[in-house]
Formats: structure tokens, sequence, C-alpha cells
């Protein structure tokens, strides 16, 4: 079925090389048919561009900051992930944007220049969406060969963190921004760590799915976790503030079982706070748990 926004699909196609049949992919809106291959492809969703960099997709525009370094070579004219410049795109003249995350509020608006998918992560069990996007996206570009060989690789890295943190302990996800403090549990965006790799919650129950629940150098004496999982969202996107290390070395921080025992493992936060859910970022992370874990 396709959704409302689409309808200029049909006129687009009409001057791309057509399919015998047309090729149907998973969207945060429902499902959406093309008729032909998208040649021209802007991207507003840095997990997407993540994963179609992986496949070897031309993009022909981006954003001007993707924040992600991978992701540098794509930094373009396009605006920014909250405010596109919507008069460089038509300039472009896409057959295609892709946006998601923190440019899904644009979308519609993105859609009245080009046809538009949105390709939000809608739920929390994100490395099964990531390879369901992978298969999509290289069903849609024609690279399923290339998107079975990532698909194969990345679900040997998933069992291989599962395997790792099996047995080690629990486990607390946070979040800095300079010196505030706060927790994601398994129902939050960084919830598969726990929901997906199987490491066990130090607290239940922590609110604030997306943005976390703010608390302080107590509540993490208090939690006690052998591990302490860390993501520094100034580093992530490059703002001015206390880094990660220094707001977390703290009397309080430092009698807990995971900072004693060398347990606090500090995640690339670009490629699980930008671009989480794109195959490269994905596999980064899996590398650095794997490693940690399996080391411990």
């Amino acid at each position: 079925m396709k959704h409302a926004i689409f309808g200029m699909l049909a006129a687009v196609s009409l001057a791309l090389p057509a399919w015998a049949d047309p090729v149907s992919i998973r969207t945060a809106r429902g499902l959406v048919s093309f008729d032909s291959l998208p040649e021209r492809v802007a991207v507003y969703d840095m997990a997407a561009l993540d994963t179609l960099d992986a496949l070897g997709v031309p993009v022909a525009g981006s954003v001007e900051k993707t924040f992600v370094p991978q992701l540098r070579s794509y930094q373009g004219d396009l605006g920014t992930l909250f405010e596109p410049n919507f008069e460089a795109l038509y300039a472009l003249a896409p057959d295609l944007v892709i946006a998601g995350g923190r440019s899904a509020p644009q979308v519609d608006a993105l859609a009245r220049i080009a046809p538009t998918i949105d390709m939000t992560f809608t739920g929390d069990l994100l490395i099964d969406e990531a390879l369901e996007r992978l298969a999509d996206y290289g069903k849609l570009f024609g690279r399923e060969d290339r998107a079975a060989q990532i698909a194969e690789g990345l679900n040997a890295k998933v069992a291989a963190a599962r395997a790792a943190i099996s047995g080690k302990g629990n486990g607390l996800i946070i979040l800095t921004n300079g010196p505030k403090i706060s927790a994601y549990g398994a129902g939050s965006r960084f919830g598969w760590i726990h929901g997906e790799l199987g490491l066990p919650e130090a607290v239940e129950n922590v609110h604030g799915a997306t943005h976390g629940e703010a608390v302080s150098f107590e509540f993490i004496r208090q939690a006690d976790p052998d591990w302490l999982l860390v993501l520094d969202r100034a580093a992530a996107i490059g703002a001015e503030a206390v880094g990660a290390q220094a707001t977390l070395d703290n009397p309080l921080v430092r009698e807990t079982k995971a900072w004693k025992a060398g347990h606090v493992l500090y995640l690339n936060a670009a490629e699980i706070y930008i671009s989480s859910g794109g195959v490269q970022s994905l596999s980064d992370t899996l590398d650095l748990l794997i490693d940690a874990f399996g080391g411990a």
C-alpha cells in the first residue's frame, strides 16, 4: 500500500528505468512500492546514510553536518536534520528523499519537493529493525548480495556479543550532557543492549524512553552496577562541555563495583546517539561490547 505522500512516485518513475515488478519496502509509515530504481537520492537520516554507505549506494546530497566521522564525506548543503534547506533540495532534484529520526517531523514538507520516505526506527528491537532496513535498501537499490553479506557478518557479531555479555553481571546505561546525567532502561532508545543482547538491568523500571531519566551520582552509587555503559552527548554533537570521564570521576561513582573493576565502558557517542541503527555504527558498537565483556 502506498502512503499519500508518495503520490509523486508514479510521475517520477516515468523518467527512470522501470522494473518488471514493483519493489516494496517497509517504512515507519507503512509499506511503500517503487516502480523504478531511485537514481538521485538525498538523505536526512544518519542511520540510513550509514547503511547506504556500507552498501555502496551513491548519495546525491545530504546535510551540512553528519556528526559521524566516517560519514563526513557526505556533508553537503541540504540544511540540517532539523531544518532542511528546501531551496538546495529543489535544485538537487532528487527522485527520492530518505528522512527519519530527527528529520521525521519534516517528512511532509520534504515530500512537497520530492518523493520522501520516513525510515525512523519504530520499536525497541533495534538490531532486528536494522537488519530489516538493510535488506530493504539492498532490494531497492539492487544490492541484495552485498546486503546479505553484511547481514551475515552482523548476525555473527550479535551472537558473539550475547555470548560475551552472558554471565558477566548487570549494567546501567547512562548519558552525560556536560555535568548532567540521564539513565536509560530496557524500554529506551538504547534498551536494545538489554533486550536484544541480554545485559541484565542494574535498575529496573527506569523511565524516559527517549530522553532518559535524570539521575544523580547518588543514584549511580545506589544502583551499584557491575558495568557502567556511558554515552557522552556533548561529544556526539561536537558541543563544548565537560566530558563524560570528568563528570563521572566523582567519589560516589568511584565507590561502584563497575568503577573498581574497570568496567566503565565509554561507547562511541556519535555512532550510538546519532546514527544508531546504521549497520556500520551498530557493528562498531558490537565490537566495543565484545572486546569489553569478552576480556572481562
